[in-house]
């Protein structure tokens, strides 16, 4: 194991222009969400140049590539599209330049996260270079629509193309970290009506606005009153959405909606969530609903889901986790930090519905995802490609 360890490690080196040029490539493409087709089609080229054994296309457009053909699945994803960039002045470089230099690949997707695919591409490659045999079938996906609605692309894979690892990995950034969880969440919209008057008579009607501002001041308040869980930290509720409409600008609001956003710590459900928001909402004529996300994928397929997101963790001592250390221990000779993301991923469904164990491992600091100035490490691209492949040998 210590000569395989060694073997793994000089591949990932001898193949670091490799991998940063195959980012850099990834990331000169802009893929916003259900926009993802011309990155697909790249990263499908990849796998294929670095000779895998199989590479498709699923109905939402996922690509998977496959190398093996075991009795047990290994999944490790990385989701495709990005951000947009926003204000293109906070820019030091052109975000989609995908410019290299001895340290950094720089640009949207960089960290967030093509650079998990670029690392696995090269994972794939060092599995065929040392003929891996075992008795395991690894996927690499490279997924769609994560940012708009994380998830979606995983009940796709599991609930229509009928494909359901034993284990994932997800390559979302975790600083060469090994996370194993985080906060679940939600979209909630509180909507209230009203009755329109004339503005110069505003006693005639019924303000909208107001019910919906005194719903306002106590979501802010109930933040405070959140569960607490030792790993995950605190739930947590803010309005990132305050809408009204009325007949004119000289009228009383007749509409309002509050949008909430939730986030769950280990304990907390969809159904408290929402009997929170209705007990402060229901008297004041408020509706809560949990809304639903239906896009039409770049292949054409429209498909959705209910924006609620499950919290999801793996104990610390879990195989999986332990697999992950292990992997870790036999590459660099040290023990790495067990954590956590502040962000959601994939993770919602994968293992949040479906219950399948899922352990975080990818290049770059999430600090720089969805930042201005993004840029990974090619030391971090390397021993990620060195962790994807090590750990196929492990579990």
């Amino acid at each position: 194991m210590e000569n395989l360890s060694k073997q793994i490690n000089e591949l990932a080196e001898k193949y670091s222009k490799y991998t940063a040029k195959n980012l850099s490539k990834l990331v000169k493409i802009k893929s916003l969400s259900m926009d993802e087709k011309d990155v697909q089609h790249e990263l499908r080229r990849q796998m294929e140049e670095a000779g895998f054994d199989e590479v498709k296309f699923d109905g939402l457009g996922n690509v998977i590539g496959r190398i093996g053909n075991g009795s047990r699945t290994l999944a490790i994803d990385a989701h495709m599209d990005t951000v947009d960039v926003g204000n293109i002045n906070n820019w030091n470089k052109d975000p989609f330049s995908g410019e290299i230099d001895e340290e950094f690949v720089y640009g949207r997707g960089t960290v967030d996260q093509e650079g998990g695919a670029a690392a696995f591409v090269t994972a794939g490659r060092i599995l065929k270079e040392l003929d891996f045999d075992k008795d395991l079938t690894i996927l690499f996906v490279g997924s769609v629509m994560e940012e708009d609605c994380d998830g979606l692309c995983w009940n796709y894979i599991i609930e229509e193309e009928k494909i359901k690892p034993d284990f994932v990995i997800s390559t979302e950034p975790t600083n060469l970290n090994i996370y194993r969880g985080h906060r679940g969440r939600m979209e909630i919209r509180v909507s209230f009506s009203g009755i329109s008057a004339h503005g110069s008579a505003p006693e005639r009607g019924e303000n909208a606005i107001y019910k919906a501002s005194k719903c306002a001041l106590e979501v802010e308040k109930l933040h405070e009153q959140l569960a607490y869980d030792e790993f995950l930290g605190k739930g947590s509720i803010t309005i990132s959405e305050f809408v009204s409409g009325s007949p004119s600008l000289c009228a009383v609001s007749d509409y309002a909606h509050l949008h909430l956003d939730r986030r769950l710590t280990w304990g907390e459900t969809k159904e408290s969530a929402v009997a929170e928001v209705e007990k402060i909402a229901n008297p004041l004529g408020g509706k809560v609903e949990v809304l639903n996300y239906e896009e039409v994928a770049w292949t054409g397929l429209k498909y959705g889901m209910e924006k609620y997101y499950p919290t999801w963790k793996l104990e610390e001592d879990h195989p999986f986790v332990q697999a992950g250390r292990q992997s870790y221990l036999k590459l660099w000779n040290k023990e790495p930090l067990i954590d956590k993301w502040t962000f959601s991923t994939n993770g919602v469904t994968i293992r949040g519905v479906h219950g399948i164990p899922v352990i975080g491992f990818g290049p770059g600091n999430e600090v720089l995802a969805h930042a201005p100035n993004e840029k990974v490490p090619i030391e971090h691209l390397v021993k990620a490609s060195a962790f994807y492949a090590m750990i196929a040998y492990l579990i």
